[in-house]
């Protein structure tokens, strides 16, 4: 038995049920999921063209719609393709392949949110020594360091779930292949891997998180020192953005992946899984990027039409 599910296929149950409201639902996300793309796309062809925009900041937001395009594609098109046709099944590689790709660009996210927080609170704070303290070299060393980090801890973890033999049902109750998810189908003892996945995550979403707290408080105890009003105003208009961004990616990637296995629901853990793959991506083009007037002035240029009336201006 061991020896034949260790190469069967996996069962992905998706996300949704033929029914009217379940057409609905996945019009809706499918919809989301290629504004996400399209939106993430067209800041990586904006930057890539306007010469302006070749600063560290907008390198650090170019890699940020990168991992959000690749994210939703890792999920998205087998998802669609199952509900659309049918056909359910993913192999051991692919499903591999999910885990190591999903956790490289998550983990990898979780990093460069890091880094991109560091930009603003130099930007802010310390604006006459923004091109000592945000070099080109170290922007290209913490993009790397981001890229690195994701992809050994994507590279680990799917090793070592998929070395798991998997004897009881074949069917995960995800919509993609998602290490915890995955552990359950496990008839082996897995709880030392799963306390090693556990600090891992702490290790990946925590002391990230936690550098963006610390420079989100020294960008706000700066602002709140500042006598201009209008400029406090918009460094708390953009503060507020980003954080917005900030605590509901890494919210819903805490709530999957740092809770112990006894108090976990598959269908919660499918619905906020969804909002961080699917939902959180389209916003980074809207508040990182579409609403910094900048960007506004590079898509005039390019385009030769006027859109400073339909975003303010932070």
């Amino acid at each position: 038995m061991e020896k034949r599910n260790a190469t069967a296929d996996f069962i992905l149950l998706g996300f949704f049920n033929h029914t009217r409201l379940h057409h609905f639902l996945f019009t809706v996300v499918l919809a989301v999921a290629t504004a996400s793309v399209l939106g993430n796309a067209l800041m990586l062809l904006l930057i890539a063209r306007d010469r302006r925009l070749h600063t560290p900041m907008y390198f650090l937001l170019s890699q940020l719609s990168l991992m959000d395009v690749m994210l939703v594609s890792t999920t998205v098109p087998k998802m669609a393709a199952d509900y659309l046709t049918g056909r359910k099944s993913i192999s051991r590689v692919g499903c591999g392949s999910q885990i190591f790709f999903f956790l490289t660009l998550a983990g990898g996210e979780s990093f460069l949110l890091a880094a991109m927080s560091y930009d603003r609170y130099v930007a802010i704070c310390h604006p006459l020594r923004y091109l000592v303290l945000m070099s080109w070299r170290l922007c290209l060393q913490v993009t790397a360091g981001s890229w690195i980090l994701g992809a050994a801890d994507g590279l680990l973890q799917a090793a070592v779930t998929l070395s798991f033999p998997f004897c009881r049902s074949r069917e995960i109750n995800h919509f993609f292949c998602e290490a915890p998810e995955l552990m359950r189908l496990a008839c082996a003892h897995s709880s030392v891997f799963e306390y090693a996945m556990y600090i891992c995550c702490v290790l990946m979403l925590l002391v990230p998180f936690s550098l963006i707290l610390i420079s989100y408080s020294l960008i706000l105890a700066a602002v709140l020192h500042m006598r201009s009003t209008e400029a406090c105003k918009k460094a708390l208009a953009t503060c507020s953005s980003h954080l917005a961004v900030v605590g509901l990616f890494y919210g819903a990637a805490m709530f999957v992946y740092m809770r112990p296995r006894s108090s976990r629901s598959a269908s919660h853990d499918k619905a906020v899984s969804a909002f961080y793959t699917i939902f959180t991506p389209v916003l980074n083009p809207l508040i990182y990027s579409l609403r910094n007037s900048e960007v506004k002035g590079a898509l005039e240029r390019w385009f030769g039409i006027s859109i400073t009336p339909k975003f303010q201006q932070t």
